[in-house]
C-alpha cells in the first residue's frame, strides 16, 4: 500500500494528472501555423477570420488559391476547450490545408461561425434551431465571396485562379455558392467567382432552394458515403440526376460503405477501410481537378 506521504503516490498522481491534460488537450498542429487574417464578409456586415496556409516549396509570385469552408462543427478542434486560434484548428483542417499548400496553392480557411457567436459549432442534432446568420444555403456563400475578394488584394495570389473546398455544412454553403444564380455575386462565372469547386458529404436539400437542380457556373464534384450518418446520399443522387438533366457541369462519386467525415484523419474514421478508400480516391480526384482549373 502507498501511504498519503509517499514520494512515489507523488509521482503518481503527477503522472495521471498529465496524462489527462494530455488527453483532454488538442492535439499538436501537424505542421506550419496559418497567418490569421481577418476580412469583410461579402454580406456587408460581418468581419470575418481567416487562416492562411502559404504555399510550401517552389511555386509562383502570384499563387492559384482554394477557400475552405468548413462543416456544422466550426474549423476548431473538438478539444480546443474554449482557444480558439490557428493552433487549436481541427487536424482534418489542418491536412487539407498543408496538402493545397505543398500543390503550390494557397489555400484560406474560413471561420464563418467564430464572428457570429459560435466558435465552438454545432451538433447535428441542432439544424433546426441553428440562427439564421449562419444559415448554409443564403448566408455562408457571402462568406465564400468574402475570402474571394480578399484573395483578389493580395499580390501573392493568381486572382482568376481560385477554387472552392467544403465540408458538410460548409459543402452544402459550396454548392449554394457555385450556383449560376447565386445572389452573391452578380453575373457568376469561372473569371468573376470560383474556377471550380469540391464538395465532401453535403446536406443536398439545400432548404428546398434547388428542388429542379442546380446549375453550377463552374464544374463541381461531389463526394458521400452510402453509410454517412449524417447526411442523405440518396437526396445528393437526385439533386445531381435533375441538374445533369439541364446539362449541368456536376457530378457525384458514392462511395461504399463510406461515412460522414469519411477524410477526418482521426482514428475513429480511419479504423474503417471504406473511410480510408473514399479519402484516398476523393484526394486524388480534387487533385487532378484543382489542378486541371487553377494550373492552366
Amino acid at each position: 500500500m502507498i501511504s498519503a506521504r509517499s514520494p512515489s503516490l507523488g509521482r503518481f498522481i503527477a503522472v495521471a494528472a498529465a496524462a489527462v491534460l494530455s488527453v483532454a488537450a488538442a492535439p499538436a498542429p501537424i505542421g506550419p501555423l496559418p497567418d490569421r487574417v481577418t476580412f469583410p464578409s461579402a454580406d456587408g456586415q460581418t468581419t470575418l477570420v481567416g487562416y492562411v496556409f502559404k504555399p510550401e516549396g517552389p511555386h509562383a509570385a502570384r499563387s492559384p488559391a482554394v477557400v475552405m469552408m468548413h462543416g456544422r462543427a466550426g474549423p476548431y478542434s473538438s478539444l480546443a476547450n474554449g482557444r480558439y486560434d490557428a493552433s487549436t484548428l481541427s487536424q482534418r483542417h489542418q491536412k487539407w490545408g498543408h496538402l493545397w499548400a505543398q500543390q503550390g496553392y494557397l489555400a484560406i480557411l474560413v471561420d464563418g461561425f467564430g464572428p457570429r457567436g459560435f466558435p465552438q459549432g454545432f451538433t447535428h442534432a441542432s439544424y433546426e434551431q441553428r440562427p439564421e446568420s449562419v444559415n448554409e444555403v443564403l448566408v455562408r456563400p457571402y462568406d465564400a465571396y468574402g475570402a474571394l475578394a480578399y484573395l483578389r488584394t493580395r499580390n501573392d495570389v493568381a486572382a482568376d485562379h481560385v477554387a472552392l473546398q467544403g465540408w458538410s455544412n460548409g459543402a452544402s454553403a459550396t454548392l449554394s455558392t457555385m450556383s449560376s444564380t447565386t445572389p452573391a455575386l452578380a453575373s457568376p462565372s469561372p473569371t468573376t467567382g470560383f474556377r471550380g469547386a469540391v464538395a465532401f458529404y453535403p446536406g443536398c436539400g439545400l432548404k428546398g432552394k434547388f428542388k429542379t437542380g442546380l446549375i453550377p457556373y463552374a464544374p463541381v464534384h461531389v463526394f458521400v458515403g452510402t453509410a454517412d450518418e449524417e447526411i442523405s446520399p440518396q437526396e445528393c443522387s437526385d439533386l445531381i440526376d435533375k441538374s445533369r438533366a439541364e446539362h449541368a457541369n456536376i457530378s457525384l462519386k458514392i462511395y461504399p460503405n463510406a461515412t460522414h467525415d469519411f477524410d477526418d484523419p482521426g482514428a475513429s474514421r480511419q479504423d474503417n477501410p471504406a473511410n480510408v478508400a473514399a479519402t484516398r480516391d476523393a484526394t486524388a480526384d480534387a487533385i487532378e481537378l484543382f489542378a486541371a482549373i487553377l494550373k492552366h
